[in-house]
């Protein structure tokens, strides 16, 4: 079936199961709305903050909501960085791409003081830090983390030049604790750990997409909590189990996916893992 026919069967907006959700409408875990103020006000003061936690709890997600955020503040200049594990001369490179600075990676020195006269301009001319967000920030060279220490530094340490926001699963905190990125890891305003989450919130994250995506009467309350329960407090495999089941019940055009679906796909899965 088709996606738009699938979306048509229930009346869906989009598929709220699936990673390309409108960021308008994607779910904010608790306490985030507090990590995302704090982040609001640092962009005027510049330094460090972390996102971590393990795979599947939202890290990435979040990121988008920051983005998202912090875009709609006026003159805030905010900047992706798509290559995280890239050499130090593509780091430059993508660096002089996402603040508009003509580098040559032969010329680090050069490129060094470019972005920061270009940092130092906004930062005249707005008051504000330009933003870099980093997802999966723990795939990053240590020489690359630390050169972003020393780049957005000036004054004898005294002003910041750049907001940056890391975010990565919890190799990136423990990568903190050694001694090459002590000097980094002590720099970090804030932090957000993640943590799996509870029944009950992963209840409120399913009823929250549903309604977001026009159509809250998509699933039982028996298989909503049938869902909650076998998703371990992760996201994630709350969303792919989800989607699994809106497959499967739109192939069968069952009017609303129930509890006696999940058990009969689950089932039959555990079946087939057994005979092999």
């Amino acid at each position: 079936m088709r996606n738009n026919q699938l979306l048509a069967l229930y009346g869906l907006k989009y598929n709220p199961f699936l990673p390309g959700i409108p960021v308008e409408s994607l779910w904010s875990p608790p306490e985030m709305d507090s990590f995302f103020f704090r982040v609001e006000n640092l962009v005027m003061e510049g330094g460090f903050a972390l996102v971590c936690g393990d795979p599947g709890l939202g890290k990435s997600k979040s990121l988008q909501l920051m983005a998202h955020r912090l875009g709609r503040l006026d003159s805030v200049v905010v900047g992706v960085m798509e290559r995280p594990q890239s050499s130090l001369g593509d780091f430059y490179r993508e660096m002089g791409e996402l603040f508009g600075v003509n580098l040559s990676p032969a010329n680090r020195y050069g490129g060094f003081k470019a972005l920061r006269k270009r940092w130092l301009e906004h930062i005249k001319s707005t008051l504000f830090r330009p933003v870099l967000l980093i997802d999966e920030a723990q795939e990053m060279m240590t020489c690359s983390l630390n050169e972003l220490r020393l780049l957005g530094s000036a004054e004898f340490d005294s002003q910041c030049l750049l907001t940056i926001i890391l975010c990565g699963d919890m190799r990136l905190p423990e990568r903190f604790r050694s001694n090459a990125l002590l000097a980094l890891g002590s720099r970090i305003r804030y932090r957000r750990a993640l943590e799996p989450y509870s029944a009950g919130e992963l209840r409120e994250c399913l009823e929250y997409s549903l309604e977001q995506a026009g159509a809250p009467q998509l699933m039982s309350r028996p298989l909503m909590d049938t869902l909650v329960e076998h998703s371990a407090g992760n996201l994630r495999l709350l969303n792919t189990m989800a989607a699994e089941l809106l497959t499967v019940g739109a192939e069968k055009e069952q009017a609303q996916l129930d509890e006696q679906l999940f058990l009969n796909l689950y089932a039959r899965t555990s079946r087939r893992a057994g005979s092999g």
